[in-house]
């Protein structure tokens, strides 16, 4: 039998602690999962999945280990083994996943990052607010300039009419 072996770390690593464990007979329930594998370690947790309509479990459970080791161990030797008759598959348990997300798939809510989005939104608003501020300053002076140009202008021909009536006079 091969064994499977936990890592502590790095790439690669397995630090899980939760298994699977389908094919599950009618008749077990969540005392004799814990004695089947209380074997291999302190169990933390177990869980058998009910299903609503029948009111029994859906034949596949979940064991909890505090140790990763222990259920590495547990796996190895429980994996096509046989409880009440029928053959178990053991495996590392899967994250629960969320429609939604990358195809078609998430591991979080849906509403898991609304406040995020929430806050990015709002300071888009602000941005744009700023950047019509900013726009409606520029032309403003744009707007200034060109009054303050032509009052230079107008007092410069002003001056010039003036200084040529004066030249005319003498």
């Amino acid at each position: 039998m091969q064994s499977t072996i936990v890592g502590k770390s790095g790439k690669g690593s397995n630090p899980k602690t939760a298994l699977y464990v389908g094919g599950l007979e009618s008749t077990v329930n969540e005392s004799a999962l814990h004695s089947a594998f209380i074997p291999f370690g302190e169990v933390k947790e177990v869980s058998l999945p009910i299903d609503h309509a029948t009111g029994e479990h859906r034949g596949f459970g979940f064991v909890e280990f505090e140790a990763a080791e222990d259920a590495a161990a547990a796996m190895d030797n429980m994996h096509n083994s046989e409880l009440y008759g029928r053959v178990l598959r053991v495996n590392f348990a899967q994250p629960n996943k969320i429609k939604g997300g990358d195809k078609g798939w998430a591991t979080q809510a849906v509403w898991a990052d609304a406040d995020d989005w929430y806050e990015k939104h709002i300071a888009e608003e602000e941005l744009e607010k700023l950047a019509k501020q900013q726009d409606k300053a520029a032309k403003a002076a744009v707007v200034e300039g060109i009054v303050s140009a032509a009052a230079a202008g107008g007092a410069a021909a002003a001056a010039a009419a003036s200084a040529a009536t004066e030249a005319g006079s003498t």
